[in-house]
């Protein structure tokens, strides 16, 4: 798995130096700062305590079947901004790499939020998930792609077994609804699933019975 996050701290600096502390007890594989420039804190084949408590795909653990990447951002606490050009350039081309060498299934390329919908908002509605999926990493379905058999967006359905075969803890339904609307239907974070939500998830379930399963 490939996990994304934001900092959530005022600085680069301020982030590195609490990832490399070892009373913190977090960390990660890679930081990549808001002009482009890649540090790397923990070897790839290591453990980094970057999902703590975490699920995907009813898989635990996952800091020990993951790579962690944090990008450089204040976050929703000290000021939520959009992540810039060269930063997204840098990611792309490490997350390909990443993917390339582990042959990580695009599914598998998910924020924190995702995998943490409780506890964890990064990397947050401003994150470019579709660009990050023109690049060749992780998916986006396109609202003019294939949807899912039968679906109506105009019609009630229960979201609940679809966000769980995408790979969502079910624990709190609302929690796993709005973390799903931050990564692919980002006009709303309310945990109501409009047809908009709605139609992004059937596409999403299309896409991943077309091919993406892995």
């Amino acid at each position: 798995m490939l996990v994304i996050h934001y900092t959530g701290m005022r600085s680069a600096e301020a982030a590195i130096s609490r990832l490399i502390d070892s009373t913190a007890q977090v960390s990660a594989h890679y930081v990549i700062d808001e002009d482009g420039a890649v540090t790397r804190l923990v070897d790839e084949d290591k453990r980094a305590w970057h999902a703590g408590v975490a699920m995907w795909r009813g898989s635990t653990d996952i800091n020990a079947r993951s790579i962690g990447i944090e990008l450089v951002n204040p976050g929703h606490e000290f000021g939520y901004r959009p992540f810039a050009d060269a930063q997204m350039e840098s990611l792309e081309d490490l997350a390909r790499a990443i993917v390339a060498r582990y042959a990580i299934p695009a599914r598998n390329v998910v924020g924190h939020s995702d995998v943490a919908p409780t506890r964890k908002m990064d990397p947050g509605e401003l994150f470019g998930w579709r660009r990050l999926a023109a690049a060749g990493v992780g998916l986006w379905p396109t609202e003019d792609g294939p949807s899912a058999d039968g679906f109506d967006p105009s019609t009630d359905f229960d979201v609940a077994p679809m966000l769980a075969e995408v790979g969502y803890d079910l624990t709190n339904l609302a929690a796993a609804t709005i973390a799903f609307q931050r990564h692919f239907a980002p006009h709303r974070l309310d945990g109501v699933a409009d047809p908009a939500t709605k139609r992004a998830l059937a596409a999403l379930i299309a896409a991943l019975k077309n091919g993406h399963e892995g």
